[in-house]
């Protein structure tokens, strides 16, 4: 008898349960889906605050080409390209962005400028059309 209770004493001992494997892996499960919503609104935070920062750039920079040419650019390819027109192409002092074209938004959608702001009134608007892509809604990330 001292025998087969040493026996089942070290077949208990040696591996788990199916209650303990179940109870390790809903753990995980339940950790893993934690961590993966944290990262997903983690990235989603990042694209619409690198759109914020190119966006600020952007300002500046056409800040910049205005106290150089008196004008606003007719486009921000204008801040990479020397302008068409001779009396502004004489003051223009760019290019003013270090690209050789304008890079696009974190959605891979091309930043928008409104020389004439209907935001900014007296000034300029700069926007991305933000995640949705669609001009015009709440999720722009723009200059105001």
């Amino acid at each position: 008898m001292p025998n087969r209770n040493r026996n089942r004493r070290r077949s208990a001992a040696r591996g788990f349960t199916l209650i303990e494997v179940l109870l390790v892996l809903v753990i995980l499960v339940v950790l893993g889906s934690i961590a993966a919503s944290q990262f997903g609104g983690a990235q989603a935070r990042a694209e619409i605050n690198a759109a914020k920062s190119q966006v600020g750039i952007f300002k500046s920079n056409i800040e910049r080409y205005r106290f150089d040419t008196k004008h606003f650019p007719e486009s921000l390819d204008d801040l990479i390209t020397k302008p068409s027109d001779a009396k502004i192409a004489e003051r223009w002092a760019g290019p003013y962005l270090d690209v050789t074209k304008m890079p696009l938004d974190p959605w891979d959608n091309e930043y928008k400028f409104s020389a004439e702001g209907k935001k900014n009134s007296g000034s300029f608007d700069v926007w991305s059309t933000g995640p949705d892509g669609q001009d015009g809604t709440d999720d722009d990330i723009g200059n105001w």
